[in-house]
């Protein structure tokens, strides 16, 4: 029988779901693939990992092979930083991120991940490697997180020594060490018995999230409520799937009635008084607009953080009166420069009064708040986030539910529930995508043909997202008629 080895990534999947871990060794080929975003994240913790590297210069890379255990040990006698050290114990393996050598025989194990605090998961990654580690015979003396520092700010070349920043866990992860002998021995266990059945929070403790459960959960209405959260797993492991079959005793909130009552009918529900209160506080000229963005975790440009959101496009549509046909302004910037100088031109499409409406318009604020500061001259950008009012909050409040929302108040989800129009067959259908879209474009090696595909599909998808916004006004306009 081929021998069970869990790998670190395995083994922080049989902590999520036991279903995920018994599918990665008896049906692998069953897991969908990642998708483009997931990917992306991937690739950008890889980035950080190679700065990383660039703090121990000496260090040597061991490369990936059957052979990687043992080529790590003979380094191991050179007493060099190491970059993915390779390790096995018992069932365990696990690929180390960076170990140095510190005193005569000890080491410092220290784990790099893209994100800009450490987290449980974190812990429990150092704790497996520890402990993976100290079984073959290594002395670690303290183990640490590297992470992103986002207060960092780009000034000319990158400041490796400020972007990333070093967390001493050795105390928590010597909280968790005695526990993961145990848990290794329970995995092992889900591995080779049968496929587990799945019980939503318990053995699979994110089951939207998991790419296995997520696909048991298609068409059941009762975890799409209005944050219900983790009451909805008690239901459905009890065999309740739909709204209309919940007990009349299990208490819902306002919000989660509504929806109930739509679904149930089939049937919108609509408050005139909430959406009419709504529209009064709109003056026009109206201005939709909307911003796409990028926030890679090492800085491309002077006087920017890690993380931080940079416009690289803008979409308005206009509306100057009631009635009247609307105007359609948009910019993309082309360059691998610096966008923001050229979008603060752009916004200069805003008039000095009327309102701004934007959909979830605390991403857009925030965006215009950090131009204001990084152009303190533009003292008309205040304006703008002043008159901004969020088209999202009558379905946030749920002054209209339908009941094809489907729980969400996603202009995605809103759209096509009010006006049978989708975003369905644009080539670019998310935000996430179109950052990535826009730095393929701009930085990656691709051909004046595929920029140019690139740059129509971006202008279409930005576009939609501000014709969106006209058309559910209009849609709310006909509501209270």
């Amino acid at each position: 029988m081929k021998p069970i080895v869990l790998s670190k990534s395995k083994y922080m999947d049989g902590l999520s779901c036991s279903k995920l871990l018994w599918f990665h060794f008896n049906a692998p080929e069953l897991i969908p693939a990642f998708d483009d975003t997931t990917q992306a994240i991937i690739q950008q913790g890889h980035e950080v990992g190679d700065w990383a590297k660039k703090l121990y210069p000496e260090g040597v890379e061991i490369e990936r092979s059957r052979n990687s255990v043992n080529i790590t040990k003979d380094f191991l006698a050179k007493r060099v930083p190491l970059f993915e050290a390779s390790f096995a114990f018992k069932n365990a393996y696990c690929k180390t991120d960076i170990l140095v050598p510190v005193d005569s025989d000890e080491w410092d194990l220290i784990e790099v991940k893209s994100s800009t605090q450490v987290k449980e998961e974190h812990l429990q990654d150092v704790a497996f490697q520890k402990y993976c580690l100290e079984g073959a015979g290594l002395h670690v003396r303290k183990t640490k997180v590297m992470i992103v520092n986002n207060e960092y700010v780009r000034k000319g070349g990158i400041d490796v020594l400020q972007l990333l920043k070093v967390e001493d866990v050795t105390e928590p992860v010597l909280v968790i060490l005695p526990e993961i002998e145990e848990n290794l021995q329970l995995m092992l266990a889900v591995i080779q018995g049968g496929m587990p059945k799945t019980e939503f929070g318990v053995s699979c403790k994110t089951p939207k999230e998991c790419p296995v459960c997520s696909k048991e959960l298609e068409g059941v209405d009762v975890v799409e409520l209005y944050y219900l959260g983790a009451k909805a797993w008690s239901l459905v492991n009890a065999g309740i799937r739909k709204l209309s079959e919940m007990p009349k005793d299990f208490k819902l909130n306002a919000k989660q009635e509504i929806q109930k009552t739509a679904v149930i009918t089939g049937k919108p529900i609509v408050n005139k008084v909430a959406i009419e209160k709504f529209l009064q506080r709109l003056a026009y000229p109206l201005y939709f607009f909307d911003f796409e963005t990028i926030n890679p975790a090492i800085p491309l440009f002077d006087n920017s953080r890690p993380y931080q959101q940079i416009p690289f496009q803008v979409s308005m549509h206009i509306i100057k009166k009631p009635d009247a046909t609307p105007e359609h302004v948009e910019y993309l910037h082309d360059d691998a420069d610096d966008p923001r100088p050229a979008i603060v031109q752009a916004l200069k499409a805003i008039g000095a009064s009327g309102t701004v409406l934007a959909y979830n318009m605390s991403f857009e604020k925030r965006v215009i708040e950090e131009l204001e500061e990084l152009f303190p001259k533009e003292k008309w950008l205040h304006s703008i986030a002043e008159r901004l009012q969020d088209l999202l909050i009558p379905f946030r409040e749920f002054a209209y539910y339908h009941p094809a929302q489907h729980g969400s108040c996603s202009i995605k989800k809103v759209l096509p529930a009010l006006t049978g129009v989708s975003y369905e067959g644009l080539e670019i259908k998310e935000g996430s995508i179109a950052s990535q879209e826009y730095l393929r474009m701009t930085f990656g090696d691709v051909s004046i043909q595929e920029k140019e595909r690139i740059r129509k599909a971006l202008l279409t998808y930005c576009g939609q997202d501000t014709q969106a916004m006209v058309d559910v006004l209009r849609a709310l306009l006909k509501a209270v008629a």
